[in-house]
């Protein structure tokens, strides 16, 4: 597109269907290469070999069919994500942990994706001040992703940790852990939605973290206020207001002033459409990207 930034789809926003075998994902991948979308990024929620994304665990032969499909469909495969954990007072619990993720780092290669988003923690964190927490636990998140990075770059891959989770949800603590990491491939994959989760504005937290974006995930929430509970389906942020995912554009961010901040910023790279609402989510992924496409052209 003219902006520079390459609109796609996270598999995640697929996840209602993928999971219940509706779809598997070759037919994804030829959905996206159908629709508006150019590249798709692969989240992995499960190390199990039958897992409809490739793992550590699947058959070589499962891995190559998905990187020729993408390749004939002529879809990018962008980015891999996958969760992590290295909150644990075991070095040797620890050392196995970063070594799964090395394995990914492989996978990764092979798919011939060339990012690749690691959580750095499994919890929620606590309630109240987790300051302490976190403070305690830095050191190992930073350990940790700093000798991931490393590998990572002998094999020409960007790593990064995503704003999410909580306990590293806030702009600052992602700030923080990727400047004590200190690698040039160690970055953050930026969803612009999730800052509200622990009750930050947007259209604040996008700005201040763009200049470490690897990535950037459109994600739009209705938002209500603490004291008033709109019953079933919604999910409490860290303040205690409502939230829902939201197509794209529908949703209470202020998603055109994230937009302006995304093209003032000069970001490069890819976007990718993260759909979390209760609508059908190819109409959601259809409508989120139109949406998303206008935003950025018009800011």
């Amino acid at each position: 597109m003219t902006t520079g930034i390459s609109l796609g789809f996270s598999s995640y926003s697929f996840h209602s269907k993928l999971s219940t075998g509706e779809m598997a994902l070759p037919e994804v991948i030829e959905w996206v290469a159908a629709s508006e979308g150019e590249h798709l990024e692969l989240a992995v929620l499960s190390d199990a070999a039958d897992s409809p994304i490739p793992t550590i665990a699947s058959d070589p032969a499962y891995v190559e069919q998905i990187r020729e499909t993408a390749e004939r469909a002529g879809v990018t495969l962008s980015t891999l994500a996958i969760g992590a954990d290295f909150l644990t007072d075991d070095p040797r619990e620890l050392a196995t942990r970063i070594s799964r993720v090395k394995e990914y780092v492989d996978l990764a290669e092979s798919l011939g994706i060339r990012q690749m988003r690691h959580d750095v923690v499994a919890h929620a964190g606590v309630d109240g001040d987790d300051t302490p927490q976190f403070e305690a636990a830095l050191p190992s998140i930073v350990a940790a992703s700093k000798e991931i990075a490393q590998y990572a770059a002998t094999k020409g891959v960007t790593t990064s940790l995503e704003n999410h989770g909580f306990f590293v949800q806030a702009a600052d603590r992602v700030r923080r852990i990727i400047h004590a990491v200190d690698e040039p491939n160690f970055r953050t994959t930026l969803d612009v939605g999730n800052f509200v989760c622990v009750d930050e504005a947007p259209e604040v937290s996008v700005e201040q973290n763009l200049p470490y974006a690897m990535v950037v995930h459109f994600k739009d929430f209705y938002i209500r206020p603490a004291d008033a509970d709109p019953g079933e389906g919604w999910f409490r942020s860290r303040g205690g207001k409502h939230l829902r995912g939201a197509v794209v554009g529908n949703g209470d961010i202020d998603l055109p002033a994230v937009a302006r901040a995304i093209r003032a910023s000069g970001y490069t790279g890819f976007a990718s459409i993260e759909f979390e609402g209760w609508e059908d989510c190819l109409l959601g992924c259809e409508r989120g990207l139109a949406n998303a496409r206008r935003l950025l052209e018009t800011a």
